[in-house]
């Protein structure tokens, strides 16, 4: 027993360890994966016919992997964490419902809502890159790509561009750039957990 000021007291019991991971990695992994691959299509450096693929991926790694890595950061009290990987796993569901589910009732020319929904998570993404200031620069510059990314493309939308065209190529393009962003600071993540030292700087 130890003892303070003249009293007994017990020693104070070591902060108790999340039985969860980091679940980062595995969400920005999976972000930057499936918008590695939709935003090759944009930038029509594949064809758009291959977007199947990336509605394939985005259901159980871009949506799924996300949430889970949301649910987590929830328990693990990252307000942030949960936040942002919760809203773009439900972002990848969204967009495999609009591309299959409800692709057939949509009107034959819905850009403008299309520029709309991209620009409400550009908007979305906006406030999340201001509240990550306050974090690691890699994760900054992920949601300032990600967030020029989201403008490229509603502009794309709205002026009716095709994929690889005009806004909605630069938005491609802005889309690797943040998936490169994403993938490495995943990387760097697990490495630095891996190694217990800093090996990668984030």
């Amino acid at each position: 027993m130890a003892q303070v000021s003249g009293a007994t007291q017990a020693p104070a019991a070591p902060p108790a360890l999340s039985p969860f991971a980091n679940p980062a990695p595995l969400g920005l992994v999976g972000f930057g994966l499936t918008t590695l691959l939709l935003s090759l299509t944009n930038a029509n450096i594949i064809p758009p016919t291959s977007v199947p693929i990336v509605l394939a991926l985005a259901i159980p790694f871009g949506g799924g992997c996300q949430v889970v890595a949301g649910l987590i950061a929830f328990r693990n009290g990252n307000t942030f964490a949960a936040t942002a990987f919760t809203s773009y796993g439900a972002f990848w569901i969204s967009f495999v419902m609009i591309n299959t589910l409800f692709g057939a009732a949509l009107p034959k020319d819905p850009t403008p809502m299309l520029g709309m929904y991209a620009f409400a998570w550009g908007i979305f993404t906006a406030y999340m890159f201001v509240a990550s200031l306050a974090g690691s620069r890699a994760v900054s510059v992920v949601f300032l790509l990600l967030t020029l990314t989201f403008i490229a493309l509603a502009i794309g939308f709205w002026g009716h561009d095709a994929a690889g065209n005009g806004w909605t190529n630069i938005g491609g393009w802005l889309g690797i750039l943040t998936a490169v962003a994403a993938v490495y600071t995943s990387f760097a993540d697990v490495a630095n957990a891996s190694f217990k030292r800093t090996v990668l700087p984030v």
